[in-house]
């Protein structure tokens, strides 16, 4: 305690005038520090040196003196062995251990030895935790708390190494439940922190190809997973973030939302690496046309993503599959197979684009080419699926109205002045008769005629552009107003005959794309608009009404994720409603009054450069005008 040097039994002599020298002095007991003997090694000599002098303990510390076995030194205790020549000591013959003596031999405190001991435990635990929650799975209606249970499990290890790294202890530590059988899964396919097995990668492909493959059929239903894997890893984790819009395996819940973020990084990932691989151009439609969830437009990327999509198509020579090579640095010959691939992948390509550029408001980035136009006696690889050939047409005449009606070189907003606009309304009703008549001929299902019914109202949402004082103003209107409601009624039918539950939501609704979502925005704000309005006294408004309703309900079943864009449309919907308080007996359609209806400018837009998405807009701005910013309403999350 007060710095003096602690001498071992068996020194040269003690200081008369040290605590040490006093207690022994005094036969009081002494404990001897086990870092405090000079010759450790040979406990026993030590114990001998007590009444030797100073040469004899000079000597017994030269080389050759005699030692203690391994086990007296770890004990500290007195040992008889015999080096030569060997006899094993009392002790360890008694207990039958192993009698040795080695030269590097070094005792091990009992006391960091259990420390260590403990700490190793702690590592352990925390090693069986994160291995469990990596998807080890363990009975738990038997002891799993025994440290000395055996062992009867059998393990599986992952494909993915990452998953055990250096603590491949974690699998001999999993017998810590007696007689318990784990069941580890393969991790066939990761991305980031997204981990899934062959039977969640064939689940959520069965529900890709059930239920959004019909929506936009390009894609292989016979092709494995794991060739579209090898194909591009891009388009394999495509198809996983659309199916899991609705569906997530048991082991693996909210992939869609642990999937968004690893996704989004991948995606703008790969296009930073100017890919030419056009997989990943199948990738891009797939993700335009069923975008990531968001919950602004403002944060939506998708109308970008088309345009790297179409220029990643050109780039690569898409559009001109018979002459591959010029897009190439090597000699690329196409088979029948490989050029209709390439043929459908790029007409695809288009009705994405028009679907994205209708349903924004945007340019559609569209190139309909040679490639496209239909020629007959050309090669077959050349032609389209009867479903998409439809497909392509319609959006054509999409991207014919969007052009003519929204695209005028001397307006500033590029809307088409008043008579040009009703001149080219009435030859789009030509062509669209002609359209529909050639589409519901070939009776090619809902899905096609829904697009049809898109295309009309596409069509006839140019009617808002036009002021009361246009000739055919009502009329205009009216056809405005059949149109949103047949879209409607069509879509609503349709998903409640296809409904495999026979309940509020059906197939349709659960993975209609994008743009369909967007026109059932469109149309629900019409029926809003038109019904808060002088036009209402022309029409059922009990009708309008319910319909109006079933509207909204329709894009809340849309919604993937709480809050997203649909659900706070939805929302938004219903606040305009409450606020303009509609009541049916002050606007019902009285067909005995013979008395005009007062028309005004009621109906014109402040919101005029988003094409026919513009009345979209424009309620959004007028709800922010005069509901929030007055406190009226709000869309947060509550």
């Amino acid at each position: 305690m007060d710095g003096s040097p602690i001498v071992p039994r068996g020194g040269a002599s003690l200081s008369p005038t040290s605590p040490t020298s006093s207690r022994h002095g005094n036969g009081g007991p002494k404990r001897k520090r086990s870092g405090a003997v000079t010759h450790e090694s040979s406990p026993g000599s030590a114990l001998d040196d007590d009444h030797g002098d100073q040469g004899d303990h000079d000597k017994k510390r030269q080389p050759g003196v005699k030692r203690a076995c391994n086990e007296c030194r770890q004990q500290k205790l007195r040992c008889d062995v015999v080096q030569e020549p060997f006899q094993s000591c009392s002790r360890c013959n008694r207990l039958k251990l192993d009698c040795k003596i080695e030269s590097n031999f070094k005792r091990v405190g009992k006391r960091s030895k259990h420390a260590e001991m403990e700490k190793e435990i702690d590592r352990l635990r925390r090693n069986i935790a994160r291995a469990k929650t990596q998807g080890f799975m363990a009975d738990e209606d038997e002891d799993v708390h025994s440290p000395v249970a055996p062992s009867t499990a059998t393990y599986t290890h992952t494909r993915n190494t990452s998953l055990m790294g250096s603590d491949e202890a974690v699998s001999s530590l999993l017998h810590l439940k007696r007689g318990g059988a784990y069941a580890v899964p393969h991790y066939s396919y990761e991305l980031e922190g997204v981990r899934l097995t062959d039977d969640n990668v064939t689940h959520l492909f069965n529900e890709f190809f059930a239920y959004y493959h019909p929506f936009l059929p390009f894609l292989s239903p016979q092709q494995p997973p794991d060739q579209y894997n090898q194909q591009h890893p891009l388009l394999f984790w495509s198809i996983i973030a659309v199916a899991a819009r609705r569906f997530s395996p048991l082991d693996c819940p909210s992939l869609l939302t642990n999937l968004s973020g690893p996704m989004t990084r991948f995606l703008w990932t790969t296009i930073g690496e100017v890919p030419s691989n056009y997989h990943v151009v199948k990738a891009m439609c797939l993700l335009c046309t069923w975008p990531l969830p968001t919950s602004t437009t403002t944060s939506d990327p998708t109308h970008i993503l088309c345009g790297v999509m179409m220029k990643t198509a050109t780039g690569i020579g898409l559009h001109r599959p018979n002459h591959i090579r010029d897009f190439s640095r090597v000699s690329v010959e196409l088979n029948k197979e490989q050029l209709a691939d390439r043929v459908t992948t790029w007409a695809v390509c288009n009705i994405v684009a028009q679907n994205v550029g209708t349903g924004y408001g945007q340019p559609a980035s569209t190139l309909y080419d040679w490639t496209l136009a239909l020629r007959p006696g050309d090669d077959p690889a050349l032609h389209l699926s009867t479903d998409l050939e439809a497909r392509l047409q319609i959006e054509r005449f999409c991207d014919k109205v969007s052009k003519e009606m929204y695209s005028n070189a001397s307006d500033p907003r590029g809307v088409a002045g008043d008579e040009h606009r009703a001149m080219l309304m009435r030859v789009y009703r030509r062509d669209y008769g002609e359209l529909q008549a050639s589409v519901m001929s070939q009776q090619l299902g809902p899905i096609v005629n829904l697009h049809l019914r898109a295309a009309a109202l596409h069509m006839r949402l140019a009617g808002f552009f036009d002021s009361s004082k246009t000739p055919g103003y009502m009329d205009d209107l009216m056809g405005l107003w059949r149109a949103a409601s047949s879209f409607l009624d069509e879509l609503l039918e349709v998903d409640k005959v296809t409904s495999p539950r026979d309940s509020v939501r059906g197939t349709i609704l659960l993975y209609a794309t994008n743009y369909l979502q967007q026109v059932l925005v469109a149309a629900g704000f019409t029926l809003l608009k038109l019904m808060r309005s002088f036009f209402c006294k022309t029409i059922d408004f009990d009708r309008g009404r319910t319909l109006f309703h079933h509207s909204v309900k329709a894009i809340r079943a849309t919604s993937v994720v709480h809050n997203d864009l649909q659900w706070r449309l939805a929302e938004l919907m219903v606040q305009m409603w409450n606020g303009a308080r509609l009541d049916s007996r002050n606007n019902a359609y009285n067909p005995d009054d013979d008395t005009a209806v007062q028309m005004d400018d009621s109906l014109q837009l402040k919101v005029r450069c988003r094409h026919s998405m513009s009345l979209v807009f424009d309620s959004v701005w007028r709800w922010r005008e005069e509901y929030q910013s007055a406190g009226r309403g709000s869309l947060e999350s509550e």
